[in-house]
Order: structure tokens, then C-alpha cells, then sequence
């Protein structure tokens, strides 16, 4: 039985759906356009250097100055960022709300600092938490181990007593090589089942 005293949760795609799609199937009429504009302009590479804290405002006119043409478009990713917001993925926060009353719960989540004030006023989820490390605030991404030591440090955890649960494998590389017990995140996952295979509930 594993010695498991926290849980940790990674927040986008585990406990909320956040989608750039929710947002550009709004403005694109053209499905094949938009996966374009969105694995080519505003991609995962350009967003993630937000997470790693640049600003917003930077981000934006960086990309519309490269990609003039696409100004407006590229401006609503962050000026109608909340649109992206599908909702709370309610089977994680079920088990969010089954765990808490048993371990102290925590969030490690690559985010930008100034997007995740908007998803703290959003989601009640929040409240639970004991603690939260934000890629936007420290200047650091997963899988970088820096971030994850940042949270063992801060709120005093042993990775090897504690459950990492992410959606990124990578991430979750990263945090079994540091000694953490992991739930690697994905659709076909029941996640309610997988804690109780390790014995939490």
C-alpha cells in the first residue's frame, strides 16, 4: 500500500476543460482554417511562454506584428480568453471532493498568472485547495523539476508521499522520476477508480 499523505492536481484538461476551440469555432467558419490559425499562430508553443510568465500584452503583439493579417483573431486569445473555458470536469472534482476530507490537496498547473485569477472567480473547486504553485508566478513550467520542488519546498511535502495526477505525460515523467506516486490523466481514465485502487478512499 502506498504512504500516500497529499494529493496534487494538475488544473487544465484534469479538473478544468479549457479548449482555444470553444473560442474559434465562434469566428472561423472553416474548421480546416482554424486548426491552421491554431497549430501555426496562436499554438501550444506561443501560449506556453505565457504560463512561463511573459505578459499577455507582449505575447499579443509579438504575434500580431509576425502575423499582421491575423490581428484581430490573434488579439481575441486573450481578450476573450474566458470563452475558451468549457466548464469544471466534474468526475475530478467529484474525487477532488471525496479525497479532501481525508488529505491536504494541492495544485501544480502551468498557467499563466494573469489568465488564472479569471478561472479562481469561475470555479468553487479552488476553495478546497491547501495550496497552489502557479508556472505563471514562479517563472517556471512542468516538466521543469524546479517547478515541482517549488511546491515540496513551500508547502513542506515529500514527493514520495504524495499523488500527482496530470493530463501531460511528460509532466507526469518528470514527477515519477522526483519519487512521486502519479495518475497519468486521460479520457478513458476513471480516475475514482484509480485512487481507490491505491487505497485513498
Amino acid at each position: 500500500m502506498a504512504n500516500i499523505k497529499n494529493i496534487i492536481f494538475d488544473f487544465g484538461g484534469v479538473l478544468v476543460d479549457w479548449n482555444p476551440e470553444y473560442l474559434y469555432r465562434k469566428e472561423f467558419d472553416d474548421e480546416t482554417e482554424m486548426n491552421h490559425f491554431l497549430e501555426n499562430i496562436c499554438n501550444s508553443e506561443w501560449n506556453i511562454r505565457q504560463d512561463e510568465g511573459r505578459p499577455l500584452s507582449e505575447a499579443t503583439a509579438l504575434l500580431q506584428k509576425e502575423y499582421p493579417e491575423h490581428k484581430e483573431m490573434i488579439g481575441h486569445y486573450y481578450g476573450r480568453w474566458e470563452e475558451m473555458l468549457g466548464g469544471v470536469i466534474e468526475e475530478s472534482e467529484r474525487v477532488l471532493k471525496m479525497l479532501k476530507p481525508h488529505y491536504p490537496v494541492y495544485g501544480l498547473t502551468n498557467w499563466s498568472a494573469e489568465t488564472i485569477t479569471i478561472a479562481y472567480d469561475k470555479y468553487d473547486f479552488f476553495e478546497l485547495l491547501d495550496g497552489i504553485v502557479v508556472s505563471g508566478d514562479e517563472k517556471l513550467i512542468k516538466p521543469n523539476p524546479k517547478l515541482y520542488t517549488v511546491l515540496l519546498e513551500r508547502y513542506d511535502l515529500k514527493a514520495e508521499e504524495s499523488l500527482f495526477i496530470d493530463d501531460n505525460l511528460k509532466n507526469i515523467e518528470t514527477a515519477r522520476d522526483m519519487g512521486f506516486h502519479t495518475i497519468h490523466f486521460t479520457e478513458n481514465i476513471d480516475l475514482e477508480k484509480e485512487v481507490r485502487s491505491m487505497g485513498l478512499l
